[in-house]
């Protein structure tokens, strides 16, 4: 019965309102950087599309086909994504990775409503699907950098 409890706790309320919605499901028409990661353990996918001026992100748009983790994630990015920088991005990734495989603290804001992912760290077969919106993001802000330049 304990794997049921532990089971509750992880898809708490909190959770799955953020699942229920996600900010910026609308694909851009015109976006700099278009990204597909997929989660080969559970076949979550994320699509993301970003518009940069002066290393910021200024426009948005993911579709996610995720778990509810994945799909909460995938919320707390989308509401704190525009504006953000690439360097942030990266932090905010490589923070989330952190605190679900080596029990780090919460990614920084504006990406520190991560946080509700915590009981997640058990759940390693999870972690990929959580990090795919930041994963996505990063690897698309950069290509959009990349194209920008040249």
């Amino acid at each position: 019965m304990s794997g049921d409890t532990d089971l509750i706790k992880l898809y708490s309320a909190r959770i799955l309102a953020l699942a229920a919605d996600i900010p910026h499901l609308d694909r851009l028409d015109s976006p700099d950087a278009t990204v597909k990661k997929r989660s080969p353990l559970c076949g979550s996918t994320v699509t993301v599309d970003v518009c940069v001026a002066n290393g910021r992100i200024t426009d948005f748009g993911q579709d996610v086909k995720a778990c509810a983790l994945g799909q909460a994630s995938a919320s707390v990015v989308g509401s704190a994504i525009i504006g953000t920088t690439r360097a942030q991005i990266e932090t905010a990734r490589d923070q989330l990775k952190a605190m679900l495989k080596q029990d780090g603290p919460v990614p920084d804001a504006p990406f520190d409503g991560l946080e509700v992912l915590i009981p997640a760290r058990d759940y390693k077969n999870r972690h990929a699907s959580i990090l795919l919106a930041l994963e996505a993001t990063a690897e698309a802000i950069e290509q959009a950098e990349q194209a920008n330049c040249a």
